[in-house]
């Protein structure tokens, strides 16, 4: 009689000085066959922590994020890859569908949503649920492309999984602002690159579209004040955006 054999789920973690971190993700993960973090040479305790926490470890020097993502898949021989980041958490409800999926569908990708934490509390509008993230492959029917906010390019159907993960996203104010302050820079640099230049108008208007789209269309009102006060943060951020914009095109005129 013919016999199946089990399919292997690897769960990969990218980290770069994430000390604070990587034991309790290392632990949330405890139902997938192996865990493999893939580290940029921390300079913290991350190396150390990960391998006493009984993950597998891997360390390749950082270029951008796609290479890197690449770089884990080409380093491993599995069934499924689910990348997780530090700050986030696995749940066995989680473990439990992806099982359920790797052994009756036919999708080779699939998205999972994330219950993001902002300043310590779950955000549900503002564009942070559900918040759906490209996760879970089938080995060899992926790769990544461009170098910030990566793209993983599917072999196959692709299907959005139900439970979520649970995301630590923003400490405190200071670690939002820095985040913004580089997503900013480089969404600017896009927008120069595809020969966008700003008017007048674009200072005024679109950090009001932005604030309509984040506190109406995407329920920000539904978190109260918190909500408010994300959708008007990023409102702020949409107007850097624009004055990054400028200053880019004054630079190179």
């Amino acid at each position: 009689p013919m016999t199946t054999h089990p399919q292997e789920l690897t769960a990969v973690i990218l980290t770069l000085n994430e000390a604070s971190h990587i034991a309790d993700c290392i632990q949330s993960l405890s139902w997938a066959d192996r865990v493999v973090v893939f580290d940029s040479y921390s300079e913290d305790e991350t190396a150390v922590l990960a391998q006493t926490a009984g993950a597998e470890l891997h360390q390749s020097k950082f270029e951008n994020y796609a290479q890197q993502r690449n770089a884990a898949l080409d380093a491993l021989h599995t069934d499924w890859v689910f990348f997780v980041d530090a700050d986030e958490r696995g749940t066995p409800e989680l473990g439990q569908e992806i099982r359920q999926v790797m052994a009756d569908r036919p999708e080779r990708g699939w998205y999972v949503p994330r219950h993001n934490y902002i300043f310590g509390q779950l955000t549900r509008g503002a564009g942070w649920y559900p918040d759906h993230q490209l996760r879970l492959f089938k080995h060899g029917c992926v790769r990544y492309e461009r170098p910030v906010h990566e793209i993983a390019v599917v072999d196959g159907a692709i299907g959005y999984l139900e439970r979520p993960l649970t995301h630590y996203n923003y400490r405190d104010l200071a670690h939002f602002r820095a985040k913004q302050r580089a997503y900013t820079s480089y969404d600017a640099r896009i927008l120069y690159d595809q020969g966008v230049k700003p008017k007048p108008r674009n200072y005024i208007l679109q950090p009001l579209r932005h604030f309509y789209w984040r506190f109406v269309t995407l329920r920000g009102y539904q978190d109260g004040l918190h909500g408010l006060r994300l959708s008007l943060y990023m409102t702020y951020y949409e107007w850097v955006k624009y004055r990054k914009l400028g200053w880019f095109w004054r630079k190179n005129k």
